[in-house]
């Protein structure tokens, strides 16, 4: 490869591609972007604005406005998403950001100014990019490509263990609602919907550990890469 190869890992809330796609990055060098995060970055600030959320135009215009930059910390291998020169990581998994983010990333020019952001930060490559519209419509041309996915209890006892580790607790059906109207928003979205690359390795995360799934992508990168 004349350079060095992008990884998109897609899947649904909860299925631990967030905590898996840390790891890899970590284990391979790589750089981190949680596009998530991106969205959940225009959700907080679009309650810090009282910006009305039914207001598609007004949440586009926000987004605009927003200038997106990664810190990374090389020792530790933690990035940090900045906006507008302010570190809004602390601010994004707020239940407030949480219960409103799904609107957000539905808005179609909300995701096609993010997108461009994305694909800036993958231009050079080395790169772990994980999402739910990697692999088909940010990083089509990645060179590896994994979707993850876990029964729904599974990922609702996952973030609930997030959660209460957080100090916060909620109760399961509220959770389980929240999830469903996410999947549901995510899969049915005019721009981006959540859905499996036609070349994406397909990992049913239910009964994996967060090593055995890590393991099973480095293997395949190095594999297939010879080595690295």
């Amino acid at each position: 490869m004349s350079r060095t190869p992008n990884i998109a890992i897609d899947g649904p809330a909860g299925s631990g591609k967030s905590t898996v796609a840390r790891e890899v990055a970590c284990r391979l060098g790589f750089l981190y972007v949680d596009t998530g995060a991106m969205y959940r970055a225009v959700t907080y600030l679009a309650l810090r604005s009282s910006v009305d959320f039914s207001d598609e135009a007004a949440l586009a215009a926000l987004a605009r406005k927003i200038k997106f930059s990664l810190v990374r910390y090389l020792k530790s291998g933690h990035v940090l998403l900045w906006c507008n020169g302010e570190d809004v990581t602390p601010y994004l998994r707020s239940q407030e950001v949480s219960q409103q983010v799904a609107r957000v990333a539905a808005v179609p020019e909300v995701r096609h100014h993010l997108v461009k952001y994305q694909r800036l930060f993958a231009k050079g490559g080395g790169v772990v990019m994980e999402g739910r519209d990697i692999g088909t419509v940010v990083l089509p041309d990645a060179a590896y490509k994994f979707f993850l996915t876990a029964s729904l209890e599974v990922r609702l006892a996952r973030r609930e263990r997030e959660l209460m580790a957080q100090g916060r607790h909620v109760q399961r059906d509220e959770l389980r609602k929240e999830f469903i109207f996410r999947d549901d928003m995510d899969r049915k979205r005019e721009v981006g919907p959540l859905k499996v690359a036609p070349e994406a390795v397909v990992i049913d995360c239910s009964d994996l550990s967060v090593e055995e799934v890590v393991n099973r992508i480095v293997n395949r990168v190095e594999t297939s890469s010879g080595g690295g």
